[in-house]
């Protein structure tokens, strides 16, 4: 995601920075819009399609004016990295308010939980997305999209509860200092990432590349699809299986 600085480019920051000029504003704007775009594209993979990427642009938008006027040229850090944190951060705090999740979705979220458990208490072992989908009358496209949702919106609270303890200004994450990790916070950390590992090989091939290329190699899902000669539904079917499975796993550990 890294962008070289032209002539032109270095000029507008020193504007901006000097004055808050807006012609050099708007340069700004412009160059590190791809950003905004790129977290919205992420973002937008575990979320309903009731919702709509404009909205999430605006967002990603502000975000991203609001780490052009906090930014100081003069910290040992690159505008791209910093601007990440508030333009993501801006996205997520919008849909923490605006409460996205249908309440159609959590209550057919709440059958799904309710039918896994009652199916795994019958058949005592994991229960496939075929078998929910036939106990509620679902499509398994519909279950997976529903759980994928829903494992997003998780993240979403789980976020939340994290930063209500951060003394911050504005919609942003805060940047832990990892220098200074606690030894128990290390122990844990250390145990969920080997416990996930395990849990990321026992998907099959496909789904194994996806997460990879998705989380780790940060590619969209278009890109991905280019790169597996895949279609891009198909991928985000792949991506959403490959969360569902994970997200059982996590939560038997947990």
């Amino acid at each position: 995601m890294g962008n070289e600085l032209t002539t032109e480019d270095q000029r507008a920051w020193n504007l901006w920075s000097e004055t808050r000029d807006a012609d050099a504003g708007n340069i700004l704007i412009k160059k590190y819009m791809p950003l905004v775009s790129f977290h919205v594209q992420r973002i937008a993979v575990g979320l309903p399609k009731s919702v709509s990427k404009e909205e999430l642009n605006s967002l990603g938008l502000m975000g991203l004016y609001d780490a052009l006027k906090k930014f100081d040229p003069k910290r040992d850090l690159k505008f791209d990295t910093y601007a990440s944190f508030r333009i993501r951060g801006s996205i997520i705090d919008g849909l923490r308010k605006e409460d996205w999740l249908s309440r159609g979705t959590r209550e057919k979220s709440k059958k799904i939980e309710a039918a896994i458990e009652k199916l795994e208490q019958e058949k005592m072992r994991n229960i496939t997305v075929e078998e929910i989908a036939a106990e509620l009358e679902l499509t398994p496209e519909e279950v997976y999209t529903t759980m994928n949702e829903h494992f997003f919106a998780n993240v979403l609270s789980i976020d939340e509860h994290l930063n209500d303890q951060d003394e911050k200004e504005g919609p942003t994450y805060a940047i832990r200092d990892d220098k200074t990790a606690i030894p128990e916070e290390k122990i844990v950390k250390d145990e969920l990432i080997k416990e996930m590992a395990e849990m990321i090989e026992q998907l099959n091939e496909k789904e194994q590349l996806v997460i990879s290329l998705f989380y780790k190699e940060e590619l969209t899902l278009t890109e991905i699809g280019q790169v597996m000669n895949l279609s891009t539904s198909r991928i985000s079917q792949i991506h959403s299986k490959a969360i569902y499975r994970l997200r059982q796993s996590l939560e038997k550990v947990i």
